[in-house]
């Protein structure tokens, strides 16, 4: 018999906040790679906790006999687009000049220590600022996207997890 709601089991959120994740990093790499846009700092920090999602989900899916460890990865994987999103939110802010970026924003590394390290340097590193809005659609920018994108899988994980964890024991199976 088919689940009273999908939600109710951790399996379905995690493979479906896996295959998001996924699509976002893949589109990511698109921009980079076949459109030619290089990332900053904070795009890349961007990055980050979408790799950790998957990494949840895939543990979800893998070790669905451990009652209860899919609830509290749905839980972790939460937390990690909501730090997603706020570090979207600080590169939209920083795109808008609204404060500073950090010290590595439109750093090229380490610091030489000649003239002609220096000047190895900069003409060999392209310098991606995070203060440049690279590419937007209707005024947003990519980061500004990704906030939105976080904010809307986090809530999705955070609603899976409650879901999944108000579920009586008698009404849980694993199929």
């Amino acid at each position: 018999m088919m689940n009273r709601f999908a939600l109710d089991d951790p399996r379905f959120p995690a493979a479906f906040l896996a295959i998001a994740s996924a699509g976002i990093l893949a589109a990511a790499l698109f921009f980079q790679f076949a459109l030619g846009y290089q990332p900053c700092v904070l795009c890349l920090w961007q990055r980050v906790p979408y790799g950790a999602v998957i990494a949840f989900s895939i543990a979800t899916l893998l070790f669905r006999q451990w009652k209860g460890l899919g609830d509290a990865l749905l839980v972790a994987s939460g937390f990690a687009l909501l730090a997603g999103a706020g570090i979207a939110a600080y590169h939209v802010g920083v795109e808008q000049h609204w404060w500073a970026g950090t010290s590595a924003c439109g750093s090229t590394g380490h610091a030489p220590q000649t003239l002609e390290e220096l000047r190895a340097q900069v003409l060999a590193a392209p310098v991606t600022r995070c203060d440049e809005v690279a590419w937007s659609l209707f005024g947003v920018s990519m980061a500004g996207y990704n906030v939105l994108i976080s904010l809307a899988l986090s809530a999705f994980a955070f609603l899976a997890a409650r879901s999944a964890y108000i579920r009586t024991t008698a009404t849980r199976t694993f199929a």
